[in-house]
């Protein structure tokens, strides 16, 4: 696999804060990768010493197998997405797409050429004349993709990008930008604290926590084995149970049973818990129901079981339950 870019034992230090913790990470090129985790992880850091706006207290950073650690922001080739969008309101779509390229003195023909191509790309080729104030939030952030895209960059960057959206128009976003990234074959950078977003546009995500890479792999590969709980606990995770042995392991609410009596438990049952019901919350398609539970270790526990409305049995708060936990769906966590 080839890399559009390469961290090499960075870290970024403020005063006694350390951002990024010395890190090795490998950008796929072509791919969409998503750098993932909670406020002050250090994943908008990160963003910004690939961008150049920021130089590593330690470490090496490569673009396009080019050591870059040094090299200024303008001269890195690289299309960023702000928040913000970051449009000049005195310009049209047009000459906004277009800036970019008229710093680079690309010449007038090949500019409206390339202007028209990109937003085609983003559907917005018939608003060329308007000003970005006639534009909604979804078409705004439509145009500083045009923008980005318009250089031919080495690699997209895109810092929070859908955060300012409601929630409809960054559903429809997330596909738009899926779909600009396949059609462009670029390599894109994004950065998000939403798990969400991550698992539906990554190729690539990286989960982050303190500055540090805490999971690196594809949505596939890392949503239904979580290295430790942080990670578990980031991607939706609920359930926390603790075995004989004193290791934790975790299971997610879908995959827990509730019977209202002790069956035999089928071969792949890993424990029949007592159970307690605390809460009933009936979501139509689902019935969310809280059970106050003990695990093999001895420990009280609340667990999390997602039923399908369908076929969950009836119960109110406060009935007595057993909770089912398969084996197969018990996925072991190391420590933090």
């Amino acid at each position: 696999m080839t890399h559009a870019a390469r961290f090499h034992g960075v870290s970024q230090v403020f005063g006694d804060f350390t951002a990024v913790d010395n890190i090795d990470l490998d950008i796929p090129d072509g791919k969409l990768t998503t750098l993932l985790g909670p406020s002050g992880c250090g994943k908008t850091t990160s963003l910004r010493m690939l961008a150049g706006y920021l130089a590593p207290t330690r470490g090496t950073i490569s673009i396009a197998g080019v050591d870059s650690t040094r090299t200024p922001p303008e001269r890195r080739n690289l299309g960023m997405v702000f928040q913000s969008y970051a449009l000049f309101p005195h310009m049209s779509v047009a000459d906004n797409v277009g800036f970019g390229l008229k710093m680079r003195r690309v010449p007038a023909a090949d500019r409206a050429r390339r202007v028209t191509e990109s937003l085609e790309l983003v559907g917005l080729a018939h608003l060329s004349a308007s000003k970005p104030k006639k534009l909604s939030g979804g078409q705004q952030q439509r145009v500083a993709l045009a923008r980005a895209i318009a250089i031919r960059p080495k690699l997209l960057l895109l810092d929070e990008p859908l955060s300012n959206l409601d929630a409809r128009l960054r559903i429809q976003m997330r596909a738009e930008i899926r779909r600009i990234q396949a059609e462009t074959g670029l390599a894109v950078v994004l950065v998000t604290h939403d798990q969400d977003e991550a698992l539906e546009m990554s190729d690539e995500m990286v989960l982050m926590k303190d500055g540090r890479i805490q999971q690196q792999g594809t949505p596939q590969a890392v949503f239904p084995a979580p290295a430790n709980r942080f990670v578990a606990e980031f991607l939706g995770y609920e359930n926390f149970l603790t075995d004989a042995g004193g290791a934790t392991t975790t299971i997610r609410p879908e995959h827990l049973a509730l019977s209202v009596s002790e069956r035999t438990p089928a071969a792949e049952t890993g424990a029949v818990l007592p159970g307690v019901v605390l809460d009933v919350a009936y979501r139509g398609v689902d019935v969310l129901v809280t059970v106050a539970s003990a695990d093999v270790s001895g420990a009280r526990v609340e667990l999390l079981a997602d039923l399908r409305a369908e076929s969950a049995p009836d119960l109110t708060p406060g009935a007595d339950v057993w909770v089912h936990v398969p084996a197969t769906h018990l996925v072991p966590l190391a420590a933090d």
